[in-house]
């Protein structure tokens, strides 16, 4: 019951926001040639729907964003584990050594990679993977090191191998906080996603938002930024609907 006021309480917020764009722009509260009413915007972005070209740089831009949060979580859950194994030396070097890197600014690291890979899919990807790594390690690490060890010591007490230990106890037990951090991490992919088509590409939505912004088409720059935040909570869904099979999975 909350849980239902919760997510009717927040959907009451969000139609709030969105009638006081629409009446903010409709009686010219704001200048409407800079922020149109949220009408407007909503069938602009439904006619650049229908033309190939938003529609291409959509997928374009979510693969990208897919392909790079898939490398961030193979890397940075295993790195996430062995981080928070309980071996003091071990998460005392990682730890430091993680700590440096994951303050490496990456549009910092963006300009050093276009000069030894230039500005094609190679960079955009590995720009993404930098981004959302660091929220997967540190959150599974953090999981790991949280979990209650009476759950481990009972789990050990039942037998059955160091893997079926591993699957069946460690990884559910760890899970909700891995699978925040993957949330995180996708959500830094896609913002990374777009700072990176904007610097440098031909193609995405950051790309198309570069373009209209120096054609000063503002209707379509907050149309390309609506498929966008679409695109967001699409991501997050999906792996959010992923993490209820998982747990399901694992616990059968």
């Amino acid at each position: 019951m909350d849980k239902a006021k919760t997510v009717l309480w927040g959907a009451a917020v969000v139609l709030m926001f969105f009638l006081f764009w629409e009446l903010a722009g409709a009686l010219q509260w704001v200048n409407p040639l800079f922020i149109p009413p949220f009408s407007k915007i909503v069938k602009n972005t439904c006619s650049m729907l229908l033309h190939k070209t938003l529609m291409r740089d959509m997928a374009v831009s979510a693969g990208r964003a897919a392909a790079g949060t898939a490398l961030a979580v193979v890397l940075g859950v295993p790195a996430g584990l062995v981080l928070g194994l309980p071996y003091r030396a071990l998460r005392t070097v990682l730890g430091s050594l993680t700590g440096v890197l994951s303050q490496i600014n990456p549009f910092i690291l963006f300009h050093i990679l276009i000069l030894f890979l230039g500005i094609g899919e190679q960079t955009k990807i590995t720009i993404i993977v930098w981004a959302a790594l660091w929220p997967i390690v540190f959150n599974t690490a953090s999981g790991i090191e949280d979990s209650d060890r009476i759950l481990f010591k009972a789990g050990r007490a039942f037998g059955g191998g160091r893997i079926t230990f591993f699957y069946k106890v460690v990884l559910p037990a760890a899970a909700p906080r891995i699978f925040s951090g993957i949330r995180i991490g996708a959500g830094y992919s896609l913002f990374m996603l777009i700072a990176a088509e904007m610097m440098g590409g031909k193609s995405g939505l950051g790309w198309q938002i570069l373009n209209y912004q120096v054609s000063f088409q503002i209707e379509n720059i907050f149309s390309v930024a609506l498929v966008i935040a679409l695109l967001g909570i699409f991501f997050d869904g999906v792996i959010a609907g992923i993490q209820k099979i998982f747990l399901r999975g694992v616990r059968a």
